[in-house]
């Protein structure tokens, strides 16, 4: 079961490795210092996984690039803190999460809306408003099978991000911005991002 787990998590690294030693604007593996040369590899490999994962999963939090990559809390933890001590990512505190970025890439809005494109209910939210403008508080919950205070919570916060306007029914601020972000990086989010995209690439001119 060991050896799966194992195969499982190195296939996963050198699949996210091969898009970090690509990636035009992160760095490249670290040399180390350590003198066996399997840790050596492992660190990098890891490193460059790393490096791979958060440009093609911008605002992931800190558990769901642990998970998505297979390392533990602590070597996660490691590797992310040598990172952003390179300023090669950055990170953001949102609520009980912190969010990754790769370095200089995003504004503060833009993780923002990153941050609430990554939760449920505010992502259904918005490619729904981003559908049908016009959506109100009881067809967003209906279409997301959600009580109408849930969407009332994540309009809310919605609003305080900057994202909404609450003044005459539910109003993207920065619908453009929105659908970029929805369209460049579907395959992160889930299935209904995906189709939303296919469907909306030709309408994005917005470039973050």
């Amino acid at each position: 079961m060991t050896d799966g787990i194992d195969g499982r998590k190195r296939e996963t690294l050198r699949r996210f490795a091969a898009i970090g030693a690509a990636a035009p604007f992160v760095g490249t593996a670290s040399a180390g210092t350590g003198n066996d040369d399997t840790e050596q590899a492992d660190t990098n490999e890891t490193r460059e996984a790393i490096r791979g994962y958060v440009p093609t999963t911008p605002g992931a939090h800190f558990s769901k690039l642990r998970d998505d990559l297979h390392l533990g809390t602590g070597e996660a933890q490691h590797h992310l803190q040598k990172l952003e001590e390179d300023s090669e990512i950055e990170s953001t505190k949102d609520a009980d999460y912190r969010r990754y970025f790769p370095a200089g890439r995003f504004d503060g809005l833009d993780k923002r809306a990153l941050g609430y494109l990554r939760r449920d209910t505010p992502r259904g939210m918005i490619l729904a408003l981003l559908r049908d403008p016009t959506a109100t508080g009881a067809e967003l919950a209906a279409e997301l099978g959600v009580s109408r205070p849930t969407v009332s919570t994540a309009a809310a916060d919605l609003e305080a991000a900057g994202l909404l306007d609450r003044t005459d029914g539910y109003t993207l601020t920065e619908p453009e911005r929105l659908l970029t972000l929805v369209v460049r990086y579907a395959d992160s989010f889930d299935a209904d991002a995906v189709a939303f995209a296919d469907d909306a690439a030709s309408l994005v001119a917005y470039d973050p």
